[in-house]
């Protein structure tokens, strides 16, 4: 496809677009391979065969688009691949500059358009409140819009995917912690936040929980603690130590949850995922390791491992939900080690129509 197509940039997606469920068919995973030791501090290897594992997961299942900032990372990244035994005819490289590798926070959310034509929200990223550098990160929804040859819409928003959890009724899970966060959209009130995204993204309903896990650097992202399985069932993190700073936190969102009502004016049912039983800690700071980021595809779902008491127990609890697929532990390990996990680095891009007519 042409880069050098112009791109259609208008205020807002036309009416009826929508944010499609992350468990409704996907064309392609897009994410990016890890390769800064700096920003890794000593755990790149590590990283990168924690990568490997996950990509070889999804590589049995879809297309991975996986960008690469150079065709020497593209060599490393390709043996780790072939180490891991991932399925290399499903793996496709792309080439762009960017930071880091949390692609769901940085790269752009496709919607689908109400003639079935894919289109991508351009957010505004600012390293989760300026705290990490990001600027490279920021071009991320543009370039690959230009190399799918899609419609673009700039939004003037500071907004992360991993802060929105939403199923196919539109309904949309959130934290106040990080989208009322004054390092993000400063002087945003809810209502103005639910119309941003009501506009953007077709969501029809916003729910919202307060915090999310001691030592998230994202401020407490949703896609942390609590995720939809299907339109009526979510899993909500908790852990039963009652001294864990967490406890009272989960404990809050998980009594929130319970008050909640569906579109049909039922209960949704709720279901405890435990927290990692040890905690994890890397140059002296406090982790957030979960398994609530785990990243749902066609087929399967592959779910976050620590070398932890509780990583089987998660995989229990999470298999019955996600009947027809294939529920898969992976090592995330050392990937925690930089902030986040599986749904972190993921981005999916909906089945649909990638043409456009030109502006």
């Amino acid at each position: 496809m042409s880069s050098n197509t112009p791109l259609l940039t208008t205020p807002t997606p036309t009416t009826g677009a929508y944010m499609p469920a992350e468990w409704t068919p996907h064309a392609a995973t897009w994410t990016n391979w890890p390769h800064n030791n700096d920003l890794w501090e000593g755990e790149l290897n590590a990283v990168q065969e924690d990568f490997a594992g996950l990509i070889s997961v999804i590589s049995r299942y879809e297309r991975v688009n996986l960008n690469v900032p150079d065709n020497n990372v593209q060599q490393t990244a390709t043996h780790y691949l072939q180490q891991a035994n991932a399925t290399m005819s499903n793996i496709h490289f792309n080439t762009m500059p960017y930071n880091d590798v949390w692609l769901r926070d940085s790269g752009p959310i496709f919607i689908k358009q109400p003639n079935n034509k894919l289109a991508v929200i351009d957010w505004q990223f600012n390293g989760w409140g300026n705290k990490y550098e990001h600027a490279l990160d920021n071009n991320a929804p543009e370039t690959l819009a230009k190399h799918l040859n899609i419609k673009r819409y700039q939004a003037p928003y500071i907004m992360e995917g991993g802060a929105l959890e939403i199923n196919t009724q539109g309904v949309c899970l959130t934290t106040r912690s990080c989208l009322l966060n004054q390092n993000r959209n400063e002087n945003l009130s809810e209502e103005e936040l639910e119309s941003i995204l009501r506009t953007y993204l077709g969501v029809k309903h916003v729910i919202w929980l307060e915090a999310g896990l001691e030592g998230d650097h994202t401020d407490g992202h949703i896609d942390t603690i609590v995720r939809f399985t299907d339109d009526n069932t979510i899993v909500c993190s908790v852990t039963n130590d009652k001294n864990d700073t967490n406890y009272p936190v989960m404990q809050d969102n998980k009594q929130s949850l319970k008050s909640l009502r569906n579109h049909e004016g039922n209960p949704y049912t709720i279901i405890d995922l435990p927290l990692p039983k040890n905690r994890l800690e890397f140059h002296g700071e406090r982790l957030a390791p979960t398994y609530a980021n785990f990243y749902v595809g066609n087929g399967f779902v592959v779910v976050p491992q620590y070398n932890d008491p509780n990583d089987q127990l998660a995989l229990d609890v999470l298999t019955p939900l996600f009947p027809g697929r294939n529920v898969i532990g992976a090592s995330a390990r050392h990937l925690i080690t930089g902030g986040g996990a599986f749904h972190c680095v993921t981005q999916q891009q909906p089945q649909g129509d990638l043409d456009h007519e030109q502006p």
